[in-house]
This record gives structure tokens, C-alpha cells and sequence, in this order.
């Protein structure tokens, strides 16, 4: 009877992540578990502009232009693809270290130390490196177990490092960092041009409607134009509330886009503190400034998310051939485990074990001399083993 060969499930590296993301599409669209304000943006911006289209544009592609609808459809259309390329993307998560980085890390840290007395604090986690002819301090992560890059920071929401961390937004429903920060004031910016856009011609709408006389007037069986106040109603509503908001948010981004600092920087005052530490990031120009931050090269991601997961060691073995395996059983070996290697202690040997490797080594020594000299073969001398101090 032929076997069946059934076939391997393939583990991608997104499925192993730590940190508190959520993944979508085999591990394409990558977003925080926290979304519920997310699809509310959603709402409000699908909604306003379904009512607009509804109610509003069709009144004045006829009575103003057709240009109109066409471009608030555009403009829409813009918002919403900055705002799924901002959602789904990685915004620059920093990858944790394997545990032997980690023991590495934890060894270089304990020999810069040195020995510290019972009671005393050990001395901060950081290391400096120089950024244009200044000191910047990368700080260690307890979570990650790296020394982060110049402006990165922790997300406490997400449990991941950003790299370039700017904030976590909730309305994006992601962090906004070095990956989809263009994309996140590109979403901002028109976003607050829609939004104008929308309440603008909401106004205009309103002021045309009321020299028509039938504004209020139903009977000539027109359900749509009854509606049309209270839709428009709403629609100026959500606009007004809303534009204050955004509005000022792009303001603020733009702001910081124009001295290239972040929202943590800025927030945290690394910049513009009692120590009077100019930004090293910037260059002393808005318009460079502004260039680096909005038309800089799109930085590739260092998770490999879709990457094939490494088989585990047992599994990854080849077993060994049938024909070997049945002499095996028939012909079964008695292993050796004897040794004449001796014993050697060396510094960092402890004292209660040297006696018994002492003791060992003299055994070992008497058992040669017994040994016949016509043994066949050539003799091979032992290879001492070394006692070696763990590593912690």
C-alpha cells in the first residue's frame, strides 16, 4: 500500500511575532489590536461623503459644474488609500533580539559594569553615539533586549520598538513611525481638504436652496428634497466639528515636518529643554527639511513577516537509512562510555570538584601502565578536556 504524503504546513515569521499587532492576509496587512476607533474614521468619513454624493452633488453638478462631484470623488478616493496605506502598513518595527543576542548583550553590559556592592543601583543602560558633532544617548529596551536606534522608542500599546516613533494613533488603528509617516500627514492633509471641501459646498448648497421656493416644500412628491435639509444638516455638523480638529492636526504635523522632530521629541522636550540641545537631525532649512521627511526613500521592513519559519532541530535531523537501522537491531553495540581522557582543572574549577578530578586523573594514569604493549594500532594519546566556567 502506497503512503500518503500529506503536505507541510508552512509557518510564517508573522505568526511567531511577539507584541500586541493583529495580521491580515498571510501577514500583508499588519495593524494594532485596538481598532474599534479605527473603523469608526471609517464611518464618519464613508458616511459624510455618501451623504454629500447622495444629496449635495447632484443638485450642483447641474446648477454650478460637473467638476464638482468629480473632484470631491478624487479627493475621497485619495483619503481613503492614505489612510489603508497607513493602517496596513509595518511603521517601522524593530525586530526583539534572539536569545544569544541577548546573553551577548547582558555579557558586554555586565563587563562595563564591572562589580557592583550589594545595595547599590546599577548604573543606567545606555549607550552614546555622535550625530553631527553631538551626543545622542541610545537607550535600552528591557522588553526587546536591544539598544534602540537614534529615535526610536517603545510603544507600550503595540509592545514594540518603532523605529523613528512618532505616536500611536488610534484613529489610524497603527503606530505612526518611520515606514507610514508621509503617509499619515498625506492622510491628514487631505483629509482636511475634504473636509473643507465638503463643508464649503454643504454652505453654497444651502444658500441656492433657499431662493428656490420649494426649499421646505413637499408637495410636489419630492421625498429627496425633503430630506435634503436634514441630511445637509448633519453633513455641515460632522464638517464642523471635525475641522477644527484635523485642521489643526496638519498644522501641528506640518510644524514639526518644517524643524524635522517627531511628536515624542517635541512632547518630551529632547530639543528644546532646560540643556538648550539643538535638534542633529535637522537642517537648518525648511525646505531640506521637509524634502527629507515627505520625499526621503521608502525604508524596506526588517520583520520579514511572510518569511518561511526554520524547522526545529529534531525535525530538521535526517533520519537514518532503513538498512542501517535493521543491522542496528540485530547487531546491537554496547556503547563505550568509558574515557581515558584525564581530567584537567583549571582556574575557574571549583575547589570541592578538583579532588575527584585529582583522583580520576591518577586512575586513569595506573590503568596505562597496565595496558599491554602489543596492542594493534598506533597509540594515540589522550586529549585532555578542559573544564570551562559556564556562561551566564
Amino acid at each position: 500500500m502506497s503512503a500518503v504524503m500529506l503536505p507541510r504546513k508552512v509557518t510564517r515569521k508573522w505568526e511567531k511575532l511577539p507584541g500586541k499587532n493583529t495580521f491580515c492576509c498571510d501577514g500583508r496587512v499588519m495593524m494594532a489590536r485596538q481598532k474599534g476607533v479605527f473603523y469608526l474614521t471609517l464611518f464618519l468619513i464613508i458616511g459624510t461623503c455618501a451623504l454629500f454624493f447622495a444629496f449635495e452633488c447632484p443638485y450642483l453638478a447641474v446648477h454650478l459644474s460637473a467638476a464638482i462631484p468629480v473632484f470631491a470623488v478624487v479627493l475621497f478616493l485619495f483619503v481613503m488609500a492614505m489612510l489603508l496605506r497607513t493602517s496596513f502598513s509595518d511603521p517601522g518595527v524593530l525586530p526583539r533580539a534572539l536569545p544569544e543576542e541577548a546573553n551577548f548583550i547582558e555579557m558586554e553590559i555586565e563587563a562595563a559594569n564591572g562589580n557592583i556592592q550589594a545595595g547599590q543601583r546599577p548604573p543606567p543602560r545606555i549607550r552614546n553615539v555622535q550625530i553631527n558633532n553631538q551626543i545622542v544617548k541610545l537607550k535600552y529596551c528591557y522588553t526587546c533586549k536591544i539598544f534602540r536606534p537614534p529615535r526610536a522608542s517603545h510603544c507600550s500599546i503595540c509592545d514594540n520598538c518603532v523605529d523613528r516613533f512618532d505616536h500611536h494613533c488610534p484613529w489610524v488603528g497603527n503606530c505612526v513611525g518611520k515606514r507610514n509617516y508621509r503617509y499619515f500627514y498625506l492622510f491628514t492633509l487631505s483629509l482636511s481638504l475634504l473636509t473643507i471641501y465638503i463643508f464649503t459646498f454643504d454652505i453654497v448648497h444651502v444658500a441656492l436652496r433657499s431662493v428656490d421656493s420649494g426649499f421646505l416644500n413637499c408637495d410636489s412628491g419630492h421625498c429627496l428634497v425633503s430630506l435634503t435639509p436634514y441630511c445637509t444638516v448633519i453633513e455641515v455638523l460632522v464638517c464642523f466639528f471635525t475641522l477644527w480638529s484635523v485642521v489643526g492636526l496638519t498644522g501641528f504635523h506640518t510644524y514639526l515636518i518644517s524643524l524635522n522632530q517627531t511628536t515624542n521629541e517635541d512632547i518630551k522636550g529632547s530639543w528644546s529643554g532646560k540643556n538648550r540641545v539643538q535638534n542633529p537631525y535637522s537642517h537648518k532649512n525648511i525646505m531640506k527639511n521637509c524634502c527629507e521627511v515627505l520625499c526621503g526613500p521608502t525604508y524596506p521592513s526588517v520583520l520579514d513577516r511572510r518569511g518561511v519559519m526554520a524547522e526545529d532541530s529534531l525535525s530538521s535531523t535526517p533520519s537514518p537509512p532503513t538498512s542501517d537501522v535493521v543491522a542496528t537491531k540485530s547487531n546491537p553495540v554496547t556503547p563505550n562510555t568509558k574515557t581515558t581522557a584525564p581530567l584537567i582543572p583549571n582556574e575557574h574549577t571549583p575547589d570541592e570538584a578538583k579532588p575527584s578530578i585529582a583522583a580520576a586523573a591518577q586512575k586513569t594514569t595506573k590503568e596505562e601502565k597496565v595496558s599491554s604493549p602489543r596492542d594493534s594500532g598506533p597509540k594515540v594519546s589522550p586529549a585532555p578536556i578542559v573544564v570551562k566556567e559556564s556562561a551566564h
